[in-house]
């Protein structure tokens, strides 16, 4: 069924005169974000803690690093924020938007799960997204105009069927840090939402031919989302178009979850 599936081509939404932060965008959602951003005339920082993806993914867009660069950030620092929001501010002026999609899940046993391996997922799918809102939200403040875009998950929602529960508790953690920023910047031409993917198709890499065909067929539209959807409605949220969406989580996960 996926493979007559067709996606709108990048650029639907003007991001002129936009500058972007993408965490973990040297691949998978990450990167077809950047490449949405960009395709809609965005300036974009592509960042991700491993930096040749993240160098790859820039010079692809723009070689001479006028409209997209490379930036390498480890969402566990609060410097690294820092860092990419000077810098940012010093190349381009400004920074207009940022998506938070840099994530990490590991499929642990319950009662085999450490409390340092607790704390690290924590750090890095929730505790990330607390430092990013603090370190830009006095800074798109200033500037009047601001969109923030959380990408969370489904386990996060419903506890997830397989998810590990570190992994679903961080996510549940990013949907509420969502909302309070969110009524936090409420009226200040800032706004903060989230998005809660169900199955992607870059998980497919990780499944067996069996695995694949068990999620399809308990997807209620019988396959799994491209990154480029996802990459679509964070370009909403993300858009100038996108002003009244604030502290939502846009639920995309095929019928799986419906509220």
């Amino acid at each position: 069924m996926s493979d007559h599936f067709t996606l709108p081509a990048n650029g639907s939404f003007s991001f002129a005169g936009r500058t972007a932060l993408l965490t973990g965008g040297g691949r998978g959602v990450g990167e077809a974000v950047a490449r949405e951003i960009h395709a809609g005339g965005g300036r974009v920082a592509v960042s991700d803690v491993d930096s040749n993806v993240a160098q790859a993914v820039a010079a692809s867009l723009d070689p001479s690093g006028e409209t997209a660069i490379a930036l390498t950030l480890d969402v566990r620092e609060k410097a690294h924020f820092i860092a990419a929001r000077d810098q940012m501010a010093s190349l381009w002026g400004k920074v207009d938007i940022v998506v938070n999609n840099a994530g990490f899940a590991k499929r642990t046993p319950t009662q085999d799960i450490s409390p340092e391996e607790f704390d690290a997922i924590v750090q890095i799918n929730m505790r990330s997204v607390f430092l990013s809102c603090q370190i830009f939200s006095d800074h798109m403040r200033e500037n009047g105009y601001g969109r923030i875009v959380n990408i969370t998950s489904l386990a996060g929602q419903n506890g997830g069927t397989v998810a590990s529960p570190h992994y679903a508790a961080s996510k549940a953690g990013a949907i509420m840090l969502t909302k309070y920023f969110a009524r936090y910047l409420a009226g200040t031409g800032v706004t903060v939402n989230a998005i809660a993917p169900g199955p992607i198709d870059t998980a497919k890499a990780r499944l067996s031919a069996e695995q694949i065909a068990q999620v399809e067929g308990e997807v209620p539209v019988g396959r799994f989302m491209e990154v480029g959807e996802i990459a679509a409605a964070t370009a909403l949220l993300a858009s100038d178009r996108g002003g009244f969406f604030v502290g939502a989580t846009l639920d995309m996960n095929g019928g799986l979850y419906l509220r």
